[in-house]
C-alpha cells in the first residue's frame, strides 16, 4: 500500500536480485496540514473558530435586525414576540454611527492641519537635519572627482530650476 502523499519517479531502478523484478523509486512528502501527521495538534485553530463564530453571529444579528425593522407589529405579536425596542432605534443607531464616523474623520483632518506649520513658516524648508552644500571643490577632473556629500538644495536654486524660462 502506498503512502497517501507519495510521488512515483518516472525512472525505474533495475533490481539485480534473483527474481529479476523492477521497482520504482518513490519520494514521500509530509503534508503540514494533514491531521494524521500533526499528532500533537487536534482540531481547528482558535482563530478559525473565532472567525467562524463571528461570521455566523454577524449573519444572525443582521437577520434579527432586519426582521425587527421590517416585520409589522401584528405579525410579531402573532408569533409571541411582545418585548422589543422601539422602531425609532432601527434608524437612529445607524444614523448616529454614520455621524460619529464622519465627525471622527473631520476631527482627524483638523488635528493634522493644527499640527502642521503654516506654509509661510521656515520650518517647512529647514529643520535640525538640514545640510548646506559643501563649498569644497576638488581639483580632480573627470571620473576621479569624488561624490559630494548629501545636502539640501536651497529654495532659490529649486525656483530657478523649475520656473526659470530663460532656457
Amino acid at each position: 500500500m502506498e503512502e497517501p502523499h507519495s510521488v512515483n519517479s518516472p525512472r525505474t531502478i533495475l533490481s539485480f536480485s534473483k527474481r529479476g523484478r523492477t521497482t520504482t523509486a518513490s519520494v514521500s512528502f509530509v503534508d503540514p496540514n494533514d491531521e494524521k501527521s500533526n499528532s500533537g495538534e487536534h482540531g481547528p485553530k482558535p482563530s478559525e473558530v473565532y472567525g467562524f463564530v463571528g461570521s455566523i453571529t454577524t449573519v444572525v444579528a443582521t437577520a434579527i435586525y432586519l426582521a425587527w425593522a421590517y416585520i409589522p407589529e401584528p405579525w410579531l405579536h402573532s408569533i409571541g414576540i411582545f418585548y422589543y425596542p422601539s422602531r425609532y432605534w432601527a434608524l437612529a443607531v445607524p444614523t448616529y454611527a454614520m455621524v460619529i464616523i464622519v465627525l471622527a474623520v473631520i476631527f482627524y483632518i483638523g488635528l493634522n492641519f493644527m499640527s502642521t506649520p503654516p506654509p509661510t513658516s521656515l520650518t517647512t524648508m529647514f529643520d535640525e537635519f538640514s545640510r548646506e552644500p559643501s563649498s569644497y571643490w576638488s581639483h580632480m577632473e573627470g571620473d576621479e572627482q569624488p561624490i559630494e556629500p548629501i545636502s539640501d538644495l536651497g529654495i532659490d536654486k529649486i525656483n530657478v530650476l523649475m520656473f526659470d524660462d530663460s532656457k
